[in-house]
């Protein structure tokens, strides 16, 4: 079965190194440079209900993480979300925590994020 991965990065070397990191384990990505971005297709499309995970930097130009949370859900958006960040708080912690997100901080390894994936997208542990 096809694993989708929803990824949402404004730094395009991120969102490029993310997005190797993940097809290279044999997930589908679709990636997007802002929530406006990622809502703007999904009004144009029905793929949202494939993906199992989604990935999202904290801070974006527009909307954050939270509140693409908040739009997603009331359109009926099941998946799993890891927040991603470079600036730690405990506000955000808390957020991701009320969100039943899993939190991971910048700069993090490859196996830890796609460790994260796995879990949240509930296939296999990667080797």
């Amino acid at each position: 079965m096809e694993q989708e991965i929803v990824l949402v990065e404004d730094d395009g070397a991120m969102r490029q190194a993310l997005r190797r990191v993940l097809s290279g384990s044999g997930f589908t990505i679709k990636a997007f440079d802002s929530a406006e971005s990622l809502l703007a297709e999904l009004g144009a499309t029905q793929w949202w209900p494939a993906a199992r995970c989604c990935i999202c930097d904290v801070r974006l130009p527009g909307m954050s993480a939270f509140e693409l949370y908040r739009e997603l859900a009331l359109r009926g958006a099941t998946a799993q979300w890891i927040i991603i960040t470079a600036h730690d708080a405990p506000s955000v912690r808390e957020q991701a925590e009320r969100i039943h997100a899993a939190y991971l901080m910048k700069p993090f390894e490859g196996r830890t994020l796609l460790s994260m994936v796995a879990r949240a997208a509930g296939v296999a542990p990667l080797p």
